[in-house]
């Protein structure tokens, strides 16, 4: 089933934009990406369940890739219970609650589009 690969939800205080893969179903997405875009400023996600984290792990020691796989970097990195957007935006709204607007707690860059 075809979808948009590019999904934005707003929330009363920030957007943000999923990249789908083609098969994924944005209910159900165990591992996106996203910008987060509120207050003039912009951050990278990274979302995974553990489910997947232990999967990509257990690819690199497959593939020999970071060492054969004993350690998974990834910088911006919010790991969620369950999968779906719905929950990562959840997360998302947890961490600007918790943090502020003005939080290096994911990586910023610049807008582009700003």
């Amino acid at each position: 089933m075809a979808h948009e690969p590019l999904v934005t939800v707003e929330t009363t205080d920030f957007s943000v934009t999923y990249v789908l893969a083609l098969d994924d179903d944005a209910n159900t997405v165990e591992d996106v990406d996203a910008v987060v875009r509120g207050d003039g400023n912009v951050w990278t996600a990274t979302f995974m369940t553990p489910r997947k984290i232990a999967e990509a792990m257990d690819d690199r020691t497959g593939t020999g890739a970071c060492a054969g796989g004993p350690h998974l970097r990834i910088p911006d990195l919010v790991i969620v219970r369950e999968g779906g957007l719905e929950a990562m935006t959840r997360a998302l709204v947890d961490l600007f609650a918790e943090y502020g607007m003005d939080t290096d707690v994911l990586p910023r860059f610049e807008d582009e589009e700003a």
